[in-house]
């Protein structure tokens, strides 16, 4: 309701605005009063307070009923926000009816604020039109492809000239403005293959047996089901401080035979470097306790 009479007073003001450029004094008055359907005024606030108590009952009906009935909850929600853009629009059109006689001045104000709206509502749209004809283009992702963009991370499943929508590892549907892709890094893991090289990191003591821990690293990357073989299993050896320890990590960098198998690999892979660590005794890093004074 009180953004109905917002904008019922900005048309008024606007109006007034337009009437006291042509003329001035008493025959400002005269022209405002003759924009201005008075009457229809106080009409208007009856309309936008019976819209108000439409659309509340209308959302407690549709919370009432969907939680109840879980399976109509969706649907429900659908038809709610459909139903809310036409009651909007309608009782918008109606108090503007009521509200004011239409002539030439109340046409072009609508005329131009209309156009000053639609210039700056397309601005974006024209911008990710844009950016989608590049990302075609350009091509820096494919469908399939498993990218990760400002920190979300998932599988490319559509690529459209407005968005672009991705689909995490949480089953989460993200929808990113294809402008974005203009001035941020798009980091794809395998672009347009199906396979797709893992990083797993492994940590053990300074002390321990470097070279069996490698080993066995490689063969239990080698033995997974989900390993793409015609590819190589690589395992580095560093030696990194770690909370103020020394470690030696071991990276291993394997290609999975098809991306939607990487976290599974990936649990595979630990679980066996794992079981054989227990087995031939390769233990983790030691963290030092540091004595009290």
């Amino acid at each position: 309701m009180i953004r109905y009479l917002s904008v019922l007073f900005a048309l008024m003001f606007c109006a007034t605005s337009l009437a006291s450029e042509s003329t001035t004094g008493v025959d400002n008055i005269a022209q405002i009063a003759s924009l201005v359907r008075w009457s229809g005024v106080l009409f208007s606030l009856v309309i936008i307070a019976a819209t108000w108590l439409l659309l509340k009952f209308m959302n407690s009906l549709v919370e009432s009923v969907g939680g109840q009935f879980a399976q109509y909850r969706l649907p429900l929600q659908k038809l709610q926000s459909f139903m809310q853009f036409f009651i909007y629009m309608g009782a918008g059109i109606l108090v503007f009816m009521l509200s004011f006689r239409i002539n030439d001045q109340i046409l072009a104000l609508i005329g131009g604020t209309l156009a000053v709206s639609i210039g700056f509502a397309l601005k974006d749209l024209a911008a990710s039109f844009i950016a989608g004809m590049t990302v075609m283009v350009d091509r820096p992702f494919q469908v399939g492809d498993r990218v990760t963009f400002e920190g979300n991370y998932g599988d490319i499943i559509t690529i459209g000239l407005r968005s672009v929508r991705m689909r995490t590892l949480n089953d989460d549907i993200i929808t990113i403005p294809n402008n974005k892709f203009l001035n941020e890094v798009t980091v794809s893991g395998n672009y347009g293959a199906l396979d797709m090289q893992v990083v797993i990191p492994f940590f053990i003591g300074m002390d321990e047996d470097i070279t069996l821990a490698r080993d066995l690293i490689q063969e239990a990357a080698s033995s997974s089901r989900y390993i793409h073989l015609p590819k190589p299993v690589t395992v580095l050896v560093k030696q990194t401080i770690t909370d103020n320890y020394l470690a030696i990590q071991l990276t291993c960098k394997a290609y999975v035979v098809d991306t939607t198998y990487e976290k599974l690999f990936e649990t595979d892979i630990t679980l066996r470097v794992m079981k054989e660590f227990r087995k031939h005794s390769i233990k983790p890093p030691q963290i030092a306790v540091q004595s009290q004074p």
